[in-house]
């Protein structure tokens, strides 16, 4: 469908549920006005019901009080025309008197035994009527006997009368009477005159509500019924009397009071009565009444003096649904003519936005077509003269960005596969290449393709150092000197991020590869210089062939790898080549470390005690904490073994605390009982100086834990330490020494120390490491690096120890050029504490 028919179809609907629901509107508004109306309608039926019910109520009490005083006139009149013995009177002298007198009936009532009964009567029925079973009846029947007053509330008392109210007659219920009782005691009798049906319930139909109930009904247009509802007694089981084998009702036992129902809902309408006379408040609600829908309202009607009741007015919902639908209907033909014209306006809108619109689609399909240069000239001023002229411009500068776009996809393939900092291939180019020389090895019975990896030794350490800036220059450089190593043909170099590259060769043999290998390495062990700074540098390589180790792509590149860490366990600056022992010793080690995670869980770590002894004295000075670990299945590991892997790990602190904690509360203990104090030295991994700071709070926190005097305490590095974050790290050694804790570089003159570093870092102490006391020979040979240290560290004034004594003539070269503090098995080796104790402490 086109735009100019949505826009057409869009507001026509639009419009239409504008006045669809404008008219849904009108009808909710509209129903809500008729049941307002027929509530106050129904309002007004009601007061009116309950005006004339209350109005009957009281006319009748007035008309029961006059037919009372008439009865009682009558009664006289009787007494006057009968004789005083009962036993005188006839039953038709009675009919006779009664018509006479112009009332129903005339019954003689008398005592017989303990009962008061009709012995004379106009009324056949009445002859023999018990009343003993009458209630407050009987009562007055023996007031009046014995000449006392009546005191039954109901009905009128008169001197030497009582009329009860109107009521069902017990003789005959299919009459409702008004009687009369008079006794002066000038009789044997009882004289009762009353009135029946016609005479009483003439007044009724008079002065009663069911003429007004009835004029609604009939004249009302909608109202069905009227009830007025005896709520006490409605719904419930009829209250029957039954006296001398008569059934029936009493008047205000009666479940309708007035009016019919013939609209019966027993149960819903027995609970709603109930609940509008426990709440004061109508209620209504919508049935389907003899098969007519209606709308049923009861309302409460309390007043003073008068027992509560409730009024039922049943209405036609029928004509409230009629009236709702014409009104609807009349609506909705209304509305047809105003969506028509909306129809109509909405076309020629659309089609004055949809004509320049067809323009710039013709004008935009020839720009996607390649046609950029066409201009479309418009002369609106409004949001469509904004586009076309902003579509002529990306017309206009559309071809250069596409000649941008396929330059920059130029590059961005390229960097895909290209190093940014060096701009040599990277991992993905080499994974295709190696892909394509192994498939080329196969097609062209190529002897060998290797793939070399290489990895710079120590370049973090560097980086830290120097900075990142330097650090970049530093893989540039190197990179270069690879580069210019490798030749021209069938080798490949990438970079495959960091301080790694991978180097492809084909058609090589392995031992032609080793040698470019060591000219590469040779190379890149010579200086480098990054700006002022002269850094030296070796390289870390293992090699892996195709098809000897592997044809898996993947696999010779990791052989390659695995082989690359074996060069840097063996110290870096090697090339290994790959074979299955090294994936043994990989496993070995993941085996180590496992176990070594479990040891520490448990607490497995044992730390041993070597002495530190002043030769001239032959005294023990201090002792060294050193890290044992006898595991149950591995046995005794060397420390050379697992501590490297604790340190790679990440295990190294964990061991670290182990020591801290136990040799500080062992030498603790033993200075207590020792003349001579002890000092403590324990070593720290270069790892542990990641953090400085956080590890100048630890010592802190071993040493207060322990009550260890820091004057007692030397922490022993090695000279790589200080290439470890080396601002940080110098500025952490100070803060210890200002603590009073001794500083010793370990294994001095192995490493790369600078003598700069040595004055300006407080250290205290250098140790000669063992391999040059070890070269020391009986005639004092191959003792020159030694003498050296000893000789270094008088010029700095620091004090100096050797380690790995062994013989005496290595003591007695070392006393006699000044460094008389010394550790060896000459002395002892590192004991088990209880051991330590028993050789040095208890004797």
């Amino acid at each position: 469908m086109s735009i100019k028919k949505k826009l057409s179809v869009f507001f026509t609907l639009l419009v239409l549920c504008i006045l669809l629901a404008n008219n849904t509107l009108h009808y909710i508004r509209s129903k809500n006005r008729l049941i307002e109306f027929n509530k106050k309608e129904i309002t007004l039926v009601t007061e009116e019901i309950a005006y004339e019910v209350e109005n009957s109520k009281n006319s009748a009490s007035y008309m029961e009080n006059r037919m009372a005083q008439e009865l009682r006139t009558a009664s006289i009149a009787i007494q006057d025309s009968l004789p005083a013995d009962y036993h005188d009177v006839s039953n038709d002298q009675l009919k006779r008197l009664a018509k006479k007198l112009m009332i129903s009936h005339i019954t003689l009532l008398a005592p017989a035994g303990d009962d008061i009964i009709g012995v004379k009567s106009s009324d056949p029925k009445e002859i023999n009527m018990s009343t003993k079973e009458w209630g407050y009846w009987y009562t007055s029947f023996r007031q009046l006997l014995s000449q006392q007053t009546i005191t039954t509330k109901k009905g009128v008392t008169l001197p030497h009368f009582w009329s009860g109210p109107i009521e069902v007659a017990s003789s005959n219920p299919n009459h409702i009477d008004k009687w009369g009782y008079y006794y002066d005691g000038s009789t044997n009798y009882i004289i009762d005159p009353y009135f029946r049906d016609r005479h009483v319930l003439d007044f009724e139909k008079r002065f009663g509500p069911t003429n007004v109930m009835n004029r609604f009904t009939e004249n009302l247009e909608g109202v069905l019924e009227l009830t007025v509802f005896n709520p006490k007694n409605f719904g419930k089981r009829n209250q029957n009397v039954y006296l001398n084998g008569n059934k029936y009702i009493k008047i205000k036992d009666q479940p309708i009071w007035y009016g019919t129902y013939t609209y019966r809902n027993t149960e819903r309408d027995k609970k709603s009565i109930q609940e509008v006379l426990k709440t004061g408040k109508s209620q209504s609600y919508l049935a389907e009444i003899n098969h007519k829908k209606v709308l049923k309202t009861l309302v409460p009607i309390k007043e003073k003096n008068t027992p509560a009741y409730v009024i039922g007015v049943v209405y036609d919902y029928g004509l409230i649904e009629k009236e709702l639908q014409q009104e609807l209907i009349k609506h909705l033909l209304l509305s047809l003519p105003f969506i028509f014209i909306v129809l109509i306006i909405s076309f020629i809108f659309s089609t004055s936005i949809t004509r320049p619109i067809k323009h710039i689609m013709e004008h935009v399909n020839q720009i996607a077509k390649g046609n950029f240069g066409k201009v479309l000239n418009t002369r609106r001023k409004d949001e469509l003269g904004g586009l076309v002229a902003n579509i002529n411009h990306l017309s206009h500068f559309l071809k250069t960005y596409v000649d941008d776009l396929k330059k920059s996809q130029e590059e961005s393939e390229y960097h895909a596969y290209h190093d940014f900092l060096t701009g040599l291939p990277n991992r993905r180019y080499f994974k295709e290449q190696l892909n394509r020389r192994l498939i080329e090895s196969k097609e062209k019975s190529i002897r060998h393709v290797a793939v070399l990896f290489m990895d710079i030794d120590r370049f973090k350490d560097i980086n830290d150092t120097l900075g990142h800036s330097k650090g970049d220059q530093l893989i540039q450089l190197i990179a270069n000197r690879i580069k210019e190593c490798l030749p021209s043909a069938n080798s490949f170099l990438t970079r495959q991020g960091g301080d790694e590259f991978v180097i492809l060769f084909s058609d090589f043999t392995p031992e032609e590869v080793k040698g470019i290998t060591e000219k590469i390495m040779a190379y890149v062990q010579q200086p480098c210089y990054i700006d002022n700074d002269e850094v030296f540098v070796s390289i870390s390589s293992g090699l892996s062939f195709y098809p000897e180790h592997s044809t898996n792509l993947d696999t010779l590149i990791t052989y390659a790898d695995v082989a690359m860490y074996a060069s840097k366990r063996q110290g870096g600056s090697k090339v290994s080549i790959y074979h299955d022992s090294l994936n043994k010793k990989q496993a070995e080690k993941v085996h180590i470390e496992t176990r070594l995670r479990k040891a520490i869980q448990k607490g497995d770590i044992d730390v041993y005690y070597q002495p530190k002894i002043e030769a001239k004295r032959n005294v023990i000075t201090g002792v060294e904490a050193l890290v044992r670990w006898n595991d149950a299945e591995l046995g005794f590991v060397s420390p050379e073994a697992f501590i490297p892997i604790a340190e790679e790990a990440g295990l190294i602190q964990y061991l670290w605390e182990v020591v801290m904690k136990k040799a500080c509360s062992q030498v603790s203990e033993w200075n207590k009982v020792s003349d001579e104090k002890m000092t403590l030295a324990v070593n720290f991994s270069p790892r542990q100086f990641q953090d400085p700071v956080v590890l100048v709070n630890e010592i802190k926190h071993f040493l207060s834990l322990h009550r260890f005097d820091p004057a007692w305490f030397e922490m022993e590095i090695t000279e790589s330490t200080l290439f470890m974050n080396a601002e940080e790290t110098i500025k952490a050694l100070h803060l210890l020494k200002k603590y009073g804790i001794s500083i010793s570089i370990d294994d001095f003159g192995t490493g790369y120390s600078s003598l700069s570093y040595l004055k300006k870092l407080p250290i205290d102490c250098l140790k000669i490491d063992r391999s040059f006391i070890q070269d020391i020979q009986e005639d004092y040979s191959n003792s020159e690096i030694a003498q050296a240290i000893i000789s270094l560290s008088q010029s700095l004034k620091l004090e100096v120890i050797a380690e790995g004594v062994e013989e005496e003539y290595q003591k007695a070269f070392l006393m006699k050029n000044g460094c008389d503090h010394m550790q060896g098995y000459l002395f002892s080796k590192p004991l088990a504490a209880e051991d330590f104790e028993e050789a040095f402490l208890n004797s």
